[in-house]
């Protein structure tokens, strides 16, 4: 589904998806591309984890460049649906336009790291109204794991067993990685080595760089201004409305892997245009 702006629309789409499981089940992207297309250079979906609950965790790899840029949505599930279907539809795009990829680079996207709070969100518009979808999106729900994990808290920089999320108190796990969705990010970055890595979130409407405790490092912020500017988003160095530990970029930035926090400016679009721009802009900039 491509540009939604309606949350009518994804709860509609969640009941679909509820009853037949396309994103849990689907076949590898490769698989439905014509025959004559040669095989180094289709899209492939691999499974990279799973959930608590046993959800598969995909990515979905395009290009064949030793080079790679890694996104990821849905870190917070249900609660930030519109992450996910902005990576959904980017797979999409690519599955179509690859040859928008330079020579030399692959771009890899996880459309959902937490597949179970996704899974709770569509359980609710399965079975009850609108009106119920609302009031567990406005208290959070689906942003956590199966354990009542945040799982932006459950990386390694500054880690500590509770952290906040807007002046409530959240877990972060029994340690850093506890988590098995996590810990299938971190193998798959470790694996990869990316160039630099995207999370899509909603919904604070700006670009946000990363750091541990060192300051934000040159090409981090090149990244963030290089996508800010291309896609009109402000671009912010620190993320201050509150304290946040354990966060996925900040341990990206203690490897000193580049990442950048692009928050959506609702809960309920995906902001299409500006985020293709803001990718395309980076896919340029890594291909210089």
């Amino acid at each position: 589904m491509k540009k939604s702006s309606a949350i009518l629309v994804v709860i509609l789409i969640f009941a679909a998806l509820a009853a037949g499981g396309w994103w849990l089940t689907q076949k590898p992207v490769q698989e439905e591309l014509p025959q004559e297309v040669p095989a180094p250079i289709r899209p492939r979906a691999e499974v990279i984890g799973y959930s608590v609950e046993g959800r598969k965790i995909e990515a979905h790899t395009f290009g064949t460049g030793e080079k790679n840029i890694i996104f990821v949505g849905g870190i917070h599930g249900g609660y930030e649906w519109n992450s996910v279907m902005l990576a959904y539809e980017f797979i999409d795009y690519f599955t179509d336009q690859l040859a928008k990829i330079p020579a030399g680079l692959s771009i890899k996207i996880i459309p959902v790291l937490n597949p179970d709070g996704l899974a709770e969100v569509v359980g609710v518009g399965s079975r009850f109204s609108l009106a119920d979808v609302k009031k567990t999106l406005a208290a959070g729900g689906g942003r956590l794991n199966a354990n009542g994990v945040d799982l932006n808290r459950n990386f390694e920089c500054r880690w500590q067993p509770k952290s906040d999320w807007r002046g409530q108190e959240v877990s972060a796990g029994t340690a850093a990685f506890s988590e098995p969705e996590a810990q299938a990010l971190k193998d798959f970055v470790l694996a990869n080595q990316p160039e630099a890595v995207i999370f899509w979130h909603s919904q604070s409407n700006a670009v946000y760089a990363s750091e541990c405790g060192k300051g934000v490092s040159p090409e981090t912020k090149q990244i963030m201004n290089t996508y800010a500017k291309a896609a009109s988003y402000p671009a912010v160095e620190v993320f201050d409305a509150y304290p946040v530990t354990g966060d996925a970029e900040s341990w990206l930035a203690s490897i000193n892997i580049p990442a950048l926090t692009v928050e959506l400016s609702t809960h309920e679009t995906i902001e299409w245009q500006k985020n293709l721009a803001g990718v395309e802009a980076l896919l340029r900039l890594y291909s210089e």
